[in-house]
């Protein structure tokens, strides 16, 4: 049996080297505890520091450590599919991880027990987020609860940690999409599965490769991909408009036909803006559908290897 843990990096360098001894550590308890060969694969997503000599580095000095460079930064989803990819074919299982290690890496060794028993997929979920700060433990619970109502197939507290057999990497790999949203398509395979809790941990090093407007960018995709929901609500707001409008005009006339009109621009300019704004929202939401249809349509390739070891 082999076992494939999957990193994508972004800029790591700081990171790197404990990412390796602890993951080294992890593939040796579970090489022992499991008799599961363990590997390391790291993908370098475009860095522009010292990432991918490190991961040469670690690949020569240690014969479990392989790597990915791509040729340019396509993006955490694409990075980590990349890695999928090649886990597929080199493994019986994947475990994706990302390099900071917030994530519980111990778990690793409970996800491979899981696995041996028969589940094609294990989950990491979070017990509870007490190291985010307010503000993005606030909304990141906003995403999941919204996803939910929009129709968006998540599991609460779960990112891009989790194990799946080769069976359901294939299965992945079948979905033709290049608007990656993992953690909702891995989500939908349906096969047999578990969940691992943990604790979430700080980063050791480095900085966070998600600011807020990733996050955001990271959400809408999230949502768009898997639900039309929004699309109907602007059906129903639209309907909501026409009733208002309609009982506006039976105002108006009835206060024209009684001699009580009384000529407000402030009402008037109200109910532009509100209407105006409207509009556009309506417009934004379908044009990030049809922004999604011109990615898919054309077929461009998610990634391209400018290296691998």
């Amino acid at each position: 049996m082999k076992l494939t843990i999957v990193v994508p990096c972004y800029n790591e360098e700081e990171m790197l080297p404990k990412t390796t001894e602890v993951l080294l550590r992890v593939a040796a308890d579970v090489d022992r505890e499991c008799g599961t060969a363990t590997d390391v694969l790291y993908i370098d997503d475009g860095s522009s520091d010292r990432t991918w000599e490190l991961v040469l580095q670690h690949a020569e000095e240690h014969p479990n450590v392989h790597g990915l460079k791509l040729s340019s930064n396509r993006g955490h989803q694409q990075a980590l599919w990349a890695g999928l990819e090649w886990a597929a074919e080199h493994s019986d299982a994947a475990i994706s991880i990302d390099a900071d290690l917030q994530d519980d890496a111990n778990q690793v060794l409970e996800m491979t027990r899981r696995f041996l028993a028969g589940d094609d997929i294990v989950y990491g979920v979070r017990r509870q987020r007490k190291s985010d700060t307010w503000f993005k433990r606030v909304t990141a619970q906003g995403f999941y609860r919204i996803s939910r109502r929009l129709g968006g197939n998540v599991l609460y507290n779960h990112a891009d940690y989790r194990l799946m057999s080769r069976r359901a990497l294939r299965a992945l790999l079948d979905f033709p999409e290049r608007n990656l949203f993992l953690r909702g398509m891995v989500y939908s395979l349906g096969f047999p599965h578990s969940i691992v809790y943990y604790d979430r941990g700080e980063r050791l090093a480095g900085e966070s490769k998600y600011p807020f407007r990733k996050m955001v960018l990271f959400a809408l995709d999230g949502i768009t991909s898997f639900s039309v929901k929004p699309l109907r609500f602007i059906v129903w707001l639209g309907m909501s408009f026409m009733v208002i409008s309609l009982i506006a005009i039976v105002y108006g006339l009835v206060s024209y036909l009684s001699g009580h009109v009384v000529p407000g621009w402030s009402s008037l300019l109200v109910s532009l803006w509100f209407i105006g704004g409207a509009i556009l929202l309506a417009v934004g939401i379908i044009g990030e559908y049809v922004g999604k249809i011109y990615a898919e349509v054309k077929r461009r390739p998610r990634y391209f290897i400018e290296a691998e070891v």
